[in-house]
């Protein structure tokens, strides 16, 4: 059992937690995510998922630069409501990175460390998804567009043949490594194209 090994030519992102460095789960409270972590989050592997990877760990670079981004510590608002579309997938993602929750997230203790209605949908004047820093120091807004990063014109013709479970083992094997075959592109050969996310101060 394992992951296709591109995965592990996806750049990972080390953030610096201060709750679990108090709660003694992680050294000097720092704790590094890969792409694996999102899919193991999600279930699974599709450029949704990717992007979301890629638009987070883009928005903490902007809003951090060389320093930590400190989990916990972002307000994530998305302009759209958390039923349309795939923004509930990408706000999996996004929690996960930020630590930001809704309305069922941590509490906190003692008036601090909480990430509860620290991630909000249908916010208003928002073209994306809004990061913001909780200590007043910068905001940014990031959309995401994966159209220079097209599939492969052969999955059209298999996922129905999937779909309706006619395919060959060998067509659903040639479907699924055309699909991961995206992901990878995405992440790792257009990990650094500008094209994918606009992100503009928020």
């Amino acid at each position: 059992m394992g992951f296709p090994a591109f995965f592990d030519a996806v750049p990972g992102i080390t953030l610096r937690d201060p709750l679990a460095e108090l709660l003694g789960a992680a050294d000097g409270g720092l704790i590094e995510y890969r792409y694996a972590d999102a899919v193991r989050l999600a279930g699974h592997s599709c450029p949704t998922v990717a992007g979301a990877w890629l638009l987070t760990t883009r928005a903490l670079r902007a809003l951090y630069g060389d320093e930590i981004p400190e989990r916990g510590a972002i307000r994530v608002d998305f302009g759209e409501s958390q039923k349309s579309g795939v923004a509930g997938v990408i706000a999996g993602i996004v929690g996960l990175l930020t630590g930001a929750a809704g309305v069922g997230g941590f509490k906190g203790l003692a008036g601090r460390y909480a990430r509860k209605d620290l991630l909000q949908f249908d916010a208003s004047g928002v073209d994306g998804i809004r990061f913001t820093r909780l200590d007043g120091r910068g905001s940014v807004v990031v959309a995401l567009d994966l159209s220079p990063v097209a599939g492969d014109p052969r999955m059209g013709e298999l996922l129905p043949l999937v779909l309706q479970g006619i395919a060959s083992a060998e067509q659903a094997m040639q479907f699924g490594a055309l699909w991961q075959d995206r992901v990878r592109r995405i992440l790792v050969d257009h990990h650094d194209d500008p094209r994918l996310t606009a992100i503009v101060p928020g």
